[in-house]
């Protein structure tokens, strides 16, 4: 096993601005490890590696190196025309081996290794058009109000540690990845014809004309997200952190309002808004069925 005091190059700065070295991301990582690997836990990776620091260009890296140990788990998962096989992070010590390594963030896919065809959640990527992080707040509690109070489905924000909110929907693993990127989509073009002035559903950006995009993209076989407590390859190592719709109505100003610095009095003083995120996942049936209705009324 790998342990963080045997690390070499421990005093290289990675984040030159900010004086982060590899030592101190690896000791943010070794603190987090148990609030983190419950969502790392059974999920194909893709690492985001940056050896030389974020000022050098950096990499994502979905294979896993030949010669990381043979101690770190992986899975070979389906691709077109091939295989890829992606590190599986279930315990401190692989998660400190791949920091030791140059990754700085996380990168998980929506669904576990024993159901890959079937994701655990559903997720709107909202990010601002034009820098306002107020913008994507307000967007956000519209996209919630129509996803809980019109078609039943509790949604749980979290800041990415870039520049916006995902939206996370728990899903029970009933439906398979089309049928909830259908759902996801049909999702993103009402709320674009029923806010066309806010949002817009078009992939192309010269046509979204300063409007939020829905982005649902994510929702696919082998897409990833952020992986909640991931640091962020930006100055002062931002955080992706679940937070309530509290927070977000409260106070926090931008997506990177947290770091490594900073996280750990935030988890001394307030519990996990995402601990309930999986006790109570959800069949889209009933969903598709009402956003069909919704859509008949109120488009016609």
């Amino acid at each position: 096993m790998i342990f963080s005091d045997k690390i070499a190059y421990s005093d290289k700065i990675l984040f030159p601005k900010s004086g982060i070295t590899k030592g101190k991301l690896i000791a943010y990582y070794e603190a987090i490890a148990a609030d983190m690997l419950p969502y790392l836990k059974d999920r194909p990776l893709t690492l985001h590696r940056f050896p030389d620091g974020i000022e050098k260009k950096g990499f994502f890296q979905k294979n896993a190196s030949d010669y990381f140990p043979d101690w770190i788990k992986t899975i070979e998962v389906k691709k077109q025309g091939g295989w890829v096989n992606h590190v599986i992070c279930d315990c401190k010590e692989t998660l400190i081996y791949l920091v030791g390594q140059g990754t700085i963030s996380f990168h998980i896919t929506l669904s576990r290794t024993d159901k890959l065809d079937y994701p655990d959640k559903l997720i709107f990527d909202l990010d601002p058009p034009n820098g306002s992080f107020c913008d994507v707040t307000k967007s956000a509690q519209i996209l919630r109000s129509l996803l809980e109070s019109e078609l039943g489905l509790t949604s749980f924000p979290m800041l990415t540690g870039s520049s916006g909110i995902h939206l996370v929907v728990p899903l029970d693993r009933s439906d398979n990845f089309d049928s909830v990127r259908a759902f996801a989509k049909n999702i993103a073009h009402y709320t674009a014809k029923v806010y066309p002035e806010k949002f817009t559903a078009e992939i192309r950006k010269e046509k979204r004309k300063g409007r939020l995009f829905v982005d649902y993209l994510r929702n696919s076989y082998a897409q990833t997200a952020i992986c909640p407590f991931s640091a962020r390859a930006f100055e002062n190592a931002p955080v992706a952190v679940p937070i309530g719709w509290d927070e977000l109505q409260n106070g926090i100003k931008s997506a990177q309002a947290f770091t490594i610095d900073t996280i750990s009095n935030r988890l001394k003083y307030k519990s996990n808004p995402w601990e309930d995120l999986f006790r109570n996942p959800y069949s889209l049936d009933g969903a598709i069925s009402k956003l069909e209705n919704l859509s008949e009324k109120k488009l016609v």
